[in-house]
């Protein structure tokens, strides 16, 4: 598995992060198998969040792995905070990221995350607050380094008018078919639809900045309509995926995540498949670097035209 460095820090990270958030789907047998077959594959970055599966998911993990200080040191962890599903609300508040640091803590039996995010954007946050609390995990050593999800450029603006540490890392929606960030700097000073700034230039500021953008959902049109892949509505785009996929030899999954890949802003995919061999088959995206022609070609079929 290909490495990068994550963000500004200096923590060598594999270039595929496997997302968590199904794990509870499956039983401990395949979830051991799954785990372990993602560090086989090099893919030691485990993404998880306090609010997938109310928690269980977190805690399906440990007990599959059998954590230990010995499994802990071979993998890298990182978990996200800031959801109150059943408070209806999103917290950014120093009590609440505390808390709930302890509570992740817990369920993955560890004593540190290696990267802790802020969820989704909270109206009410005070950046002071956020600042006093990544201060105490980083001292404690329950965190070692911090980033956000689904926030926009002035939003990670703001946060950093207090907070000291690096926000490493973005997780953002982004896939061949939702790929608005891309097309927007692409369409610049055109009047139609994908032109519209929807994200404040969220690609480029964190390229400026050195954070990584972690495209969360590679496969999924819409939120969460479903995939593209093998899917009927997207014929042209598949066709495009299949055509390429055959020339390297490897499958139309390996193919979306290589297209990711072979953006020059050096982002981290985040699977989100149970599936075994669907996992191995995006790990393998880390040996395809796809031309200039073929990127376009596949950005292209999904629909997207160049002004």
């Amino acid at each position: 598995m290909r490495t990068m460095k994550l963000g500004s820090s200096n923590l060598e990270v594999p270039v595929i992060a496997v997302g968590c958030m199904r794990i509870n789907s499956i039983d401990k047998t395949e979830a051991e198998r799954f785990v372990r077959t993602s560090l086989e594959e090099g893919a030691n970055f485990f993404d998880h969040a306090d609010i997938y599966g109310k928690g269980a998911c977190e805690e399906i993990f440990a007990d599959a792995i059998g954590m230990n200080p010995s499994i802990r040191e071979s993998m890298i962890l990182q978990s996200k905070c800031g959801i109150r599903p059943e408070a209806g609300t999103f917290d950014f508040s120093k009590k609440h990221i505390l808390a709930s640091v302890d509570g992740i803590l817990k369920r993955l039996k560890t004593d540190y995350l290696d990267i802790l995010l802020l969820h989704r954007p909270d109206a009410l946050v005070e950046p002071e607050e956020v600042a006093e609390a990544f201060d105490r995990l980083e001292a404690s050593g329950k965190v070692r380094h911090f980033g956000v999800s689904n926030l926009n450029p002035m939003q990670i603006q703001l946060l950093k008018k207090s907070v000291k540490q690096p926000i490493v890392a973005n997780q953002l929606q982004l896939s061949i078919t939702n790929a608005t960030m891309i097309s927007q700097g692409i369409n610049v000073n055109m009047e139609n639809d994908s032109a519209v700034n929807r994200d404040g230039s969220v690609l480029d500021f964190c390229r400026l900045n050195d954070i990584t953008i972690q495209p969360w959902s590679p496969f999924q049109y819409g939120f969460f309509q479903g995939v593209f892949l093998d899917n009927p509505e997207f014929p042209e785009l598949n066709k495009k995926i299949d055509e390429i996929a055959e020339k390297y030899g490897v499958s139309n999954t390996t193919i979306a995540i290589a297209w990711l890949l072979r953006h020059p802003a050096k982002m981290q995919p985040v699977t989100g498949t149970m599936n075994v061999q669907r996992l191995k088959d995006c790990c393998k995206a880390s040996d395809v670097h796809l031309t200039r022609e073929e990127w376009y070609e596949i950005y292209r079929a999904a629909g997207n035209k160049l002004p």
